[in-house]
């Protein structure tokens, strides 16, 4: 049964007037911490107006009901049910713009976060010192001794690299706890990537040294109850969104990711092909053929786990998918040898005709696998 919720106080002006602050906080499997946090908001902002928006990503167990649960209680919170969309930094991004007060803060539902530096956030934002407030570990005053060895070296490497390729300033640009200017953040919207985790990143990489930026310390504490998120595939995201902002998002970090397990394909097509050609002995036509069967399929089941993961299929829709993918894949081998030859012939330089090729294989590989394969429905 779900603890007992006791609404905080609230005055007239509150129930009828827009909230200051929107604290939008995403979540997946935080069933037994979202009740906590908001006691602690309202214990927080006593009589300031705020409303915290949930935004859940369909969770298994079914934190969203809660979140409902607790809306039922109080209109301050707001609950909103993703379906067939996942990832922290595209929930970020649907909760802020579904907002509806000039600040917006994100902090996270398991309670490592310190939501009592929220008040002398807004403060620093409401005063126009800052347009974009950072919950920071790493300045004086603030802490994560909480983290493990290996979470605090990934920490260090991965603030150390951004620092060092996008030119970043602040000392927590990974920080997951922040607030900033809702009208700044609009602008800012509609060249945000809806994949990966570092939307702090993201932002501050966009604007370009343009946000007025003040970090405030705080103690990143211990999770109370579930899992973690963080997982391998972290590493990745925060590897394509660093090369998609290099490129000043000419190049999305979906197509990045898409490169990546084409890479990996290659190298899985070129094995089979000497295997099956080397040391089976299969004729040479037979042995691409396979070669290049083994690496489309390779390269579907890597991009349903990783680049599409926001969009995986399951169940009958994988086989459904896998077809499709062959299908586009065999069109985009014509489209490679097309513009390989048709490169070679103006100009016959060997590697510059199969680069030009697999160039345009990849990118139609890319565009049609999105518009049928992995289609948003």
């Amino acid at each position: 049964m779900n603890e007992a919720i006791k609404p905080g106080p609230e005055t007239p002006s509150q129930a009828i007037g827009l909230p200051h602050l929107s604290v939008v906080v995403p979540t997946f499997n935080e069933r037994d911490n979202v009740t906590k946090l908001y006691q602690r908001l309202v214990t927080t902002f006593g009589a300031t107006p705020f409303e915290v928006v949930f935004v859940d990503d369909n969770s298994p167990d079914a934190t969203w009901e809660v979140v409902r649960e607790l809306a039922q209680r109080d209109p301050r919170v707001r609950c909103i049910r993703r379906i067939g969309r996942r990832g922290l930094s595209g929930a970020c991004i649907e909760g802020i713009l579904a907002s509806s007060a000039p600040y917006a803060a994100v902090i996270d539902a398991d309670l490592q976060h310190d939501e009592t530096q929220l008040p002398k956030m807004l403060s620093l934002l409401e005063s126009g010192q800052a347009e974009l407030v950072v919950g920071s570990r790493y300045i004086e005053g603030g802490s994560a001794d909480s983290f493990n060895k290996q979470r605090a070296g990934a920490s260090a490497l991965a603030t150390e690299v951004a620092k060092r390729t996008l030119g970043v300033k602040i000392a927590d640009p990974m920080s997951g706890f922040f607030m900033i200017r809702r009208d700044r953040f609009e602008q800012l919207a509609p060249q945000l990537s809806t994949q990966g985790f570092k939307i702090l990143l993201d932002i501050i990489a966009t604007a370009r040294g343009e946000l007025r930026t003040v970090e405030v310390p705080y103690t990143f504490g211990s999770r109370l109850h579930g899992e973690s998120k963080l997982d391998s595939m972290v590493a990745l995201d925060f590897l394509g969104l660093v090369l998609a902002k290099l490129t000043h998002d000419v190049i999305s970090l979906r197509f990045i990711l898409f490169g990546m397990v084409g890479t990996t394909g290659l190298v899985v097509h070129l094995t089979t092909l000497y295997i099956a050609h080397e040391i089976l002995n299969v004729p040479f036509a037979e042995a691409q053929g396979l070669g290049a069967f083994v690496a489309m399929t390779s390269n579907f089941i890597l991009n349903n786990f990783l680049t599409y993961r926001d969009q995986r299929l399951k169940g009958f829709a994988i086989l459904r998918g896998l077809i499709l993918f062959y299908l586009v894949c065999s069109v985009g081998l014509f489209a490679n040898v097309g513009v390989a030859f048709s490169v070679y012939d103006q100009e016959p330089i060997w590697w510059l005709a199969g680069l030009a090729g697999a160039l345009m294989g990849v990118v139609w590989n890319y565009a049609m696998s999105g518009l049928f394969v992995w289609r948003k429905r």
